[in-house]
């Protein structure tokens, strides 16, 4: 284990640098000052981050800039997206009304606490996900959205893994002053959940750090675990190695 840890700290040192911001949809939080902004900036771009990095890129421009202006703060507290289109697509599935409806939860957000960094302080990470979505549901009428992952076990359904939220709370938590900001200082990068794509999943099973089969809340408590036990303090920092071998598929196999 302990050859395993030095090869993917050298994979962590080639990949977070600071040109992977360009191709990733951080670059969007990176583009703004204002903490309100950051956090908001953070949600809306790890929410539509799914499918081609290109087209993810592309609808976090016209969501954030063509739609939002530049200052998404201001837009949701001024109430501007009541006056959108609610058919109109954002993001593959993503539509205007899943916008708005992550808007009006956002002003509710921010009336009541400043910012989302309250919901996610004092607790785990998973009870944060949670207190973020109740809060999302009561300001539209207590309905939920398929575009924030329930983290609890459902009637048939596991517990999600909920892969986008745990990368927005990577990008908020973690300060290495590379790619990750680490605005957030309420909650620590030590308490964080790998987020757990297909390539980072992929990676994870071929190095024995995963046994489950399915990609859930389980599986990512699993794999969090052993790159704990590589590193307590910021066990997902190893996010950046092991999406980085998965996507690349690089020679990273036939050194072990």
């Amino acid at each position: 284990m302990e050859r395993l840890k030095r090869l993917l700290d050298e994979k962590v040192a080639q990949y977070n640098r600071k040109d992977f911001i360009k191709d990733d949809p951080v670059q969007f939080p990176h583009q703004f000052c204002d903490k309100r902004d950051i956090e908001i900036a953070a949600l809306l771009a790890s929410v539509i981050a799914w499918g081609n990095r290109k087209m993810i890129i592309n609808s976090g421009q016209k969501m954030l800039f063509n739609i939002m202006e530049g200052k998404p703060y201001d837009f949701i507290m001024h109430g501007k997206h009541r006056e959108l289109c609610g058919s109109d697509n954002i993001h593959r599935t993503f539509f205007v009304r899943d916008f708005v409806y992550l808007c009006n939860g956002l002003q509710s957000i921010y009336k009541k606490h400043g910012s989302m960094e309250p919901l996610f302080a004092g607790c785990d990470v998973w009870e944060g996900i949670s207190s973020l979505r109740n809060e999302l549901a009561a300001a539209n009428g207590g309905a939920s959205t398929k575009h924030i992952s329930n983290p609890i076990a459902g009637k048939g359904k596991p517990a999600s893994a909920c892969k986008r939220l745990h990368m927005m709370l990577r990008w908020l938590s973690r300060c290495d002053g590379i790619v990750d900001l680490g605005i957030w200082h309420d909650v620590a990068p030590a308490k964080l959940m790998i987020p757990l794509d297909v390539h980072v999943a992929r990676t994870g099973r071929a190095l024995g750090l995963i046994n489950r089969t399915q990609n859930d809340r389980k599986t990512v408590e699993e794999l969090t675990a052993q790159l704990r036990a590589f590193s307590p303090e910021d066990p997902v920092r190893y996010d950046f190695a092991l999406f980085g071998v998965g996507v690349a598929g690089d020679e990273f196999f036939k050194l072990l």
